[in-house]
């Protein structure tokens, strides 16, 4: 008899709270694929920014060993990362490769003069940080020409992430705002079927607390479990990508990036519904009987 009446209840609670968790679990997984996208762009505006390259063309009269000296000493500044030599000799094969042209036996000589290229932190991707490069670079003996990438191109890709970035912000904060209002009405439904139990324990003398706490923690599990089930869905769904085409998703979000993702929505799951629970119940609370019909 007692199992059947734990059996019932544990029924009962399950029953109240399944539309909560579906519900919230739906807007938490449609918050973690604006969050997951974010980062992804993010991730890949970095490495676009990290993958443009300068090349600084040495002088005639700069030996090999001169552009070794050159190499070791911008590897030392803060803008260079993994720079690389390409001596006149590789840059003789490479533009015979690339041309058919074998220009020293037309000139005579190798008319080449060697190269450093490298790429750069992604902080001194904007064309103010690119200015202070090129200054710094041509003022530096032996080197007669740098390569870089244009204005431009570095201003438009950067408002265009900066935009995009915008965009999905405002979108983010627009889903908060309308997950905040259903997961409100949701929880509000809930409790609004529990009005005349809590007026009740009032007339036997519950304090406030004793009975708002153990419908906050409820809700609050109700969310928080919500926010593991829309965090499983995001993790599957990045498993899947490789099998549907997207082979790079996981590398470029991350496993590090859907952990902090996963905590935020489960985070996020429960203190809205632990915050929506607690106004509702308080609502309740400071009802009269004849008001509990309306």
């Amino acid at each position: 008899m007692q199992m059947r009446k734990q059996k019932e209840v544990k029924i009962s609670y399950w029953a109240a709270h399944a539309t909560t968790i579906v519900s919230v679990a739906l807007v938490l997984l449609i918050i973690g694929i604006i969050a997951l996208v974010t980062t992804a762009a993010r991730r890949e505006s970095h490495r676009l920014k990290e993958s443009l390259e300068i090349s600084v063309i040495m002088a005639d009269s700069v030996s090999n060993d001169g552009a070794q000296a050159t190499l070791r000493m911008l590897a030392s500044r803060p803008f260079c990362r993994n720079p690389r030599l390409i001596t006149k000799e590789e840059a003789l094969v490479a533009w015979k490769a690339d041309t058919g042209e074998d220009l020293e036996a037309l000139f005579g000589v190798n008319p080449l003069s060697p190269e450093i290229s490298f790429t750069m932190p992604a902080v001194w991707s904007d064309p103010d940080s690119l200015g202070v490069m090129e200054r710094e670079l041509r003022a530096v003996p032996g080197i007669e020409d740098v390569a870089m990438p244009g204005g431009d191109l570095v201003s438009t890709m950067n408002s265009n992430i900066a935009r995009f970035s915008m965009i999905l912000g405002v979108i983010a904060v627009v889903l908060l705002v309308i997950s905040f209002v259903l997961i409100n009405n949701t929880v509000h439904l809930t409790i609004y079927a529990r009005r005349f139990i809590i007026h009740t324990m009032q007339l036997v003398g519950a304090t406030n607390g004793f009975i708002r706490r153990p419908i906050v923690w409820r809700n609050c599990c109700a969310g928080m479990l919500a926010g593991l089930i829309s965090s499983a869905v995001l993790g599957g769904a990045l498993l899947l990508a490789p099998e549907a085409g997207f082979n790079e998703m996981g590398q470029i979000i991350g496993w590090e990036s859907y952990g902090v993702i996963a905590v935020g929505l489960v985070v996020i799951g429960g203190g809205i519904c632990a915050l929506t629970a607690s106004i509702a119940t308080t609502r309740y609370l400071r009802k009269d009987y004849s008001e509990l019909f309306h």
